[in-house]
Order: structure tokens, then sequence, then C-alpha cells
């Protein structure tokens, strides 16, 4: 039997933990059961990604300065020319694979900024090569979202459609591609993949809440506002991390990507007390250690979330998008979400008094439905087995 050859692709070693933290997950299932495949990624971050988790890698695009607006006329023509380049590349590497999988991530929703010649592009050039060429491209645990821009929907609408696979971390990201046009009557949902990783060793750090905060402009329709939505998140959180000071509470401040740093910065030197630190993350092994020894978290970024619920912590989230309402839905604890885009830090205070109060009861509903959700994603990752690899298995392919 010729051991598969497995692709890992997406926006992997970047600086995103939510990211790399579904890259985890699928490589710890892969090493798991299928320890005799060769695994490699085509990703954003190809040293880290190495570095980190020890697979071959290769850059995702051939111009650089891809994710950096082009304004000079020459990064114009680069930009333009590594599309062109990133045609062939992506169709090289995925001729090399039995199968390519992509792990979790919002790939199919613009709930955050994002431009169509951008992730969509590349998305779409992963899934039209794996057909041309026969690899079996697999969506895995994905989010999804309406998006109102008709040339990204139109790339995610082809790239869904061309996909041998597909599953979905909620049931509104299905609902959503199939309001795209995309038949979903065979696509399953399961727990988001980072759900699949290992807790840590808990700490104590009593009385401790943890506040994950975010770079957050709104979503890819609210550019025209962006800079009044960062003002007025970034206002109402910090007013929200001062009282709790007030009330004598340490608080540590969490990221999910390298962008979010200036936000910590900001809140530090507004609040300028000792009671109120930065974390220093860098996956989801350490979020879940920062969040498992306070007694309750607030966030913002989806994976901060993710991480709290995971480790079975009180969490209040400050809501982006409806993603993170269903995750919260999902764990029981559904009353507690605030709109980011709105912060009412008297409500928000208020939210979280409750929160506090019925922390033995909700610590008591997290056990309980963490144990549903691993039972949900070893379902996810035996149907994965059966629909991509024993088909793998059976097709050997050419190397040249």
């Amino acid at each position: 039997m010729t051991a598969a050859r497995v692709g890992l692709f997406g926006l992997l070693g970047s600086g995103n933990l939510g990211n790399d933290g579904s890259l985890e997950a699928v490589l710890g299932y892969l090493r798991a059961e299928h320890p005799e495949a060769a695994v490699d990624a085509l990703c954003g971050g190809p040293e880290v990604v190495t570095a980190r988790y020890g697979i071959p890698a290769t850059r995702l695009h051939w111009y650089r300065g891809e994710y950096r607006t082009a304004s000079r006329a020459n990064a114009i023509v680069s930009k333009g020319l590594g599309k062109l380049v990133d045609v062939f590349r992506t169709a090289a590497w995925v001729r090399r694979h039995d199968v390519v999988i992509v792990p979790g991530m919002g790939v199919l929703e613009a709930t955050l900024p994002l431009r169509p010649w951008g992730f969509p592009y590349s998305l779409f050039l992963l899934c039209a090569t794996g057909r041309v060429f026969g690899t079996r491209v697999a969506l895995v645990g994905v989010g999804a979202a309406p998006i109102g821009n008709r040339l990204t929907r139109a790339l995610v609408r082809w790239s869904a459609r061309l996909a041998a696979y597909r599953s979905y971390r909620d049931a509104q990201s299905r609902a959503a591609l199939r309001e795209m046009g995309v038949d979903t009557a065979h696509d399953e949902v399961y727990p988001d993949l980072a759900f699949a990783l290992p807790t840590p060793e808990p700490g104590t750090s009593p009385g401790t809440v943890c506040v994950g905060v975010m770079d957050f402009h709104g979503g890819d329709d609210d550019r025209a506002r962006a800079g009044e939505i960062h003002r007025r998140y970034l206002a109402g959180t910090t007013q929200f991390v001062r009282a709790l000071v007030e009330d004598g509470r340490p608080v540590r401040l969490l990221t999910g990507d390298a962008c979010d740093a200036p936000v910590v910065a900001a809140i530090l030197d507004a609040v300028d007390s000792p009671l109120v630190t930065a974390a220093e993350a860098t996956s989801l092994t350490d979020l879940m250690r920062e969040t498992a020894a306070a007694d309750s978290v607030v966030a913002t970024r989806y994976h901060n979330l993710v991480c709290a619920l995971r480790v079975g912590t009180p969490t209040l989230a400050l809501s982006y998008a409806a993603k993170s309402d269903a995750l919260m839905d999902r764990m029981g604890l559904g009353a507690y979400c605030h709109p980011a885009r709105e912060v009412d830090p008297g409500h928000l205070l208020e939210q979280f008094r409750s929160l506090e109060k019925r922390s033995a009861e909700l610590r008591r509903t997290l056990t309980e439905r963490n144990l549903a959700t691993a039972q949900q994603l070893q379902t996810q990752f035996a149907e994965l087995t059966a629909v991509l690899f024993r088909t793998a298995d059976r097709a050997p392919r050419e190397t040249s």
C-alpha cells in the first residue's frame, strides 16, 4: 500500500494562533491515525510551520508583499505577476498530493476585511487545480458567512463547489453556503477543530480575569467606518478593564494574532496599573493555560473563546460575528454575548457580574458540553479517514 501524500493549506504560521491551532489539531489526527502519511504544507509562514511542527512547507504566494497594499507601479505589477505565477505554483504543488486538507479557519467568510484577490483567490486556485488533477481537497471544520462583495462571494462559492469534502464548525456556516448556491445536503457540522487539542495542566491565579482583545475594525462591509468602530471598541474595552482594576481584580490581557499588540499597548498605557499585565502566548496551548488559571474570561477573538470554553472557564464573548454567538450557544453560554461594535462598559460589567455569580453552575455545564464535543470530533476524524484516506490508499499517484 502506497503511503498517502497529504498537503495542508492555509494562512498558517502567519501569526494567527487560531489558524495554527487548527493545523495542530489536524496534525495530531494525522500522526495518530495515519502515521505513514507524508505531510507537508503550502502556507503563509513556511519557516514558522517547519520550525514549530516539523513538516516541510512552501510559501503560499510567489510575491512576498502579497498582504501589503500595493500603491507604487512596480508593486502593483509585481502583485499582478504573482497572481499569474501562483496559478502554476499551486498547480504543481497540488499535483504531488493525494489529499489536501484546509484545516478549519474562516476560509469561507469575510467577517474581517478581505480582498477577493487575496486568500479567496488562493483558495479557488487550490480547489480548481485539485479538481483538474484528481487531488481530493477537503475543507474540514471551516467557517462560512454571508458575503457582500460579489467577486469574493463567487470565488468562495466555486471553491466550495469544487472541493471533494466539506464540513463546518457551526450550522450557520453550512446555511451560508447553501444560500450561496452550494449543495450542502451531504455536509456535516462538527465542533471547531481546536476543541481536539489536549488541555494543559491548569495553574491557579485567584481572582484573575483574562480579557482577550483584538485589533478590531469591523468586517469587510464596514470599511467606511472602520476607524470609528475601532475607537469605540478600544474605548469600551479600556473602560471595562479600568472598572475591574477599581474592584481590585488582576487583569491578564490576551491576544490571538500578532496584529493585536497595539491594542494591548494602548490599554496598558491608558489604565497604567500593576494589576494589568499582558500574556505572551504563542499558541492555543498557551492561551488555554492562561484561561484555565483565571476565574473568568472576557474575550473577542473566536479562538480566545474556544480556548477558554475548552478548559471550562466561565466566559463572556465580545462578539464581532455570528460565529461567536453560535459557539457560545453550543457551549451553553448563549446569554453571555456582548456586541464588539457597540461596547457598553456598564452593561458589560453587569453581564460579567452575572457570569461570576453563576460560575459553579457554568463550569458544570462546560464539563458536560466538552465531553459531547470530544465525541463529535472523534466522529469528524473517523469520517475524514473513511472519505479521504481509503480512496487515497487505493489510488497511487504519479510523482513526476
